[in-house]
């Protein structure tokens, strides 16, 4: 675990043994732990055995902080809630119906990665209601020991959230700051379907902004800073991965050809910019033909 701030933490998820790929952020104060975004089921053992090195355990987690609830941010949920009955789970309006039935979130990421779901994400299990503390924007919250402001920060997903906490000037952003794996390396779109809307992105990125962070965590991996050069260069990102896909959409083709091209212009950018273990790891954080997907989607939708 690595310490951020007297009872900020976090630490690496090791998702499918890779390093760098999902970080839980650990906020503990004497009204017990709070975490943000617990990861999938997949990567419990990792958790309990972080919580374990800091002197923790799962039956001191108070709260869960969702910034949204794709599997890889929060597929752990119900497993916990089940063992900790007491917790308290954090999201947003939207996501919040398919914690408590999660029929439809599987199902739309079963089309997405069919036989691998087990292995990525283990079991997903519901979360009780009364377990939920539905959230809008524009609340303040305690949990962990910290004061924390909430901003709806949709864009990548359509129930995202972001947290923040003045007294250490850090922003918790999830996916809404993009993929970042190693400090001052490249900030990477991660844009799967169904919901990419790059208005909103924007948006939530002038949101993020006007709370002056000095920090920015991001799930896909850990701090980074100084906060408005990374979210700047995300949103050169956004423009430079969206004329791609609109480039790729007018030109005649299959869609198979239009993704393989997609993806190999992602690489060969990774490549100029970082190492093939690299490369490879941000393909483990976020599929390319899942970002060329969703920004697909995005485009027809527009222009239709």
């Amino acid at each position: 675990m690595i310490t951020l701030a007297t009872g900020l933490s976090y630490f690496d998820l090791q998702f499918l043994g890779v390093p760098r790929i999902i970080a839980t952020a650990v906020l503990h104060g004497p009204g017990g732990v709070a975490l943000v975004d617990p990861g999938p089921s997949s990567t419990l053992p990792a958790l309990r055995a972080g919580l374990e090195r800091a002197g923790l355990s799962v039956q001191d987690i108070r709260a869960l902080l969702l910034t949204h609830i794709h599997l890889d941010h929060a597929g752990a949920t119900g497993t916990l809630v089940r063992e900790v009955p007491q917790l308290r789970v954090y999201v947003h309006e939207r996501g919040a119906p398919h914690l408590v039935n999660p029929e439809k979130l599987l199902a739309s990421a079963a089309r997405l990665y069919g036989d691998d779901m087990d292995r990525l994400w283990g079991e997903v299990q519901p979360v009780p209601q009364e377990a939920l503390v539905v959230l809008q924007g524009n609340e303040r919250i305690s949990a962990g020991g910290r004061d924390l402001e909430v901003a709806y920060t949709p864009g990548h997903a359509s129930h995202h959230v972001s947290y923040f906490n003045r007294d250490t000037g850090m922003a918790f952003v999830g996916d809404t700051a993009g993929v970042r794996l190693n400090p001052g390396g490249y900030v990477m779109l991660p844009t799967p379907p169904p919901d990419i809307d790059l208005e909103q992105w924007r948006d939530s990125l002038d949101r993020i902004r006007g709370w002056h962070p000095d920090t920015l965590f991001i799930t896909h991996f850990g701090p980074h800073a100084p906060s408005e050069a990374h979210l700047s260069e995300l949103a050169d990102r956004l423009e430079w991965a969206s004329a791609i896909v609109q480039r790729l959409l007018a030109r005649e083709g299959t869609d198979e050809d239009r993704e393989a091209s997609f993806i190999e212009e992602i690489r060969r950018e990774l490549r100029r910019r970082t190492s093939d273990a690299d490369v490879r790891a941000y393909e483990v954080a976020g599929r390319f033909d899942l970002s060329w997907r969703g920004l697909a989607r995005y485009w027809r939708k527009k222009t239709a």
